[in-house]
């Protein structure tokens, strides 16, 4: 069940999402401002994020600038009522994956959740992951931490079968 962060301070839209999120299958952590966003982000790594850009404090475009710059690569999804090019423009530098202009259409958000969320489980399909070791399946590289390790091709093998069947 993957896991997505919802931070609007609009209390009845937060419901709302999260409501429709929660019926999909979705687990859902709903924060109210950015900093309690940033908080639950860097605690719980969510799968996607959701944000409204106008938020109390923190807005949701700080935290997107914030999530990029501590290398997080969960989906972000903007949410907000600026609909200008130059909005959209900075929003999509800022980090974010995809904009939604308010007032939106719930069936369309969803579709947009489940197309990020498409992509990030056919990309850690690819990456087998255990504590700091990573193996790319497609590349056939293997990292401890930010260190490459050589591998012959027998031990890469190993090494697959050892992670995929712990």
């Amino acid at each position: 069940m993957a896991h997505i962060l919802l931070v609007e301070d609009e209390v009845a839209l937060a419901q709302f999402i999260a409501l429709e999120l929660d019926s999909e299958g979705y687990q859902v952590s709903v924060a109210p401002d950015g900093m309690t966003g940033l908080t639950i982000a860097r605690q719980s790594s969510p799968d996607l994020a959701i944000l409204d850009w106008m938020l109390p404090g923190l807005s949701g475009l700080e935290l997107c600038r914030r999530l990029r710059t501590t290398g997080s690569k969960i989906p972000i999804i903007l949410l907000t009522a600026k609909d200008e090019v130059e909005d959209r423009v900075s929003g999509l530098d800022a980090g974010a994956d995809d904009y939604v202009t308010k007032p939106f259409s719930v069936e369309e958000l969803l579709a947009r959740v489940r197309a990020h969320l498409r992509r990030t489980q056919e990309t850690n399909e690819r990456v087998l992951q255990f504590a700091d070791l990573r193996l790319d399946l497609l590349t056939h590289q293997v990292f401890r931490g930010d260190r490459m390790i050589n591998l012959t091709v027998r031990e890469f093998d190993l090494l697959v079968y050892l992670m995929q069947s712990p």
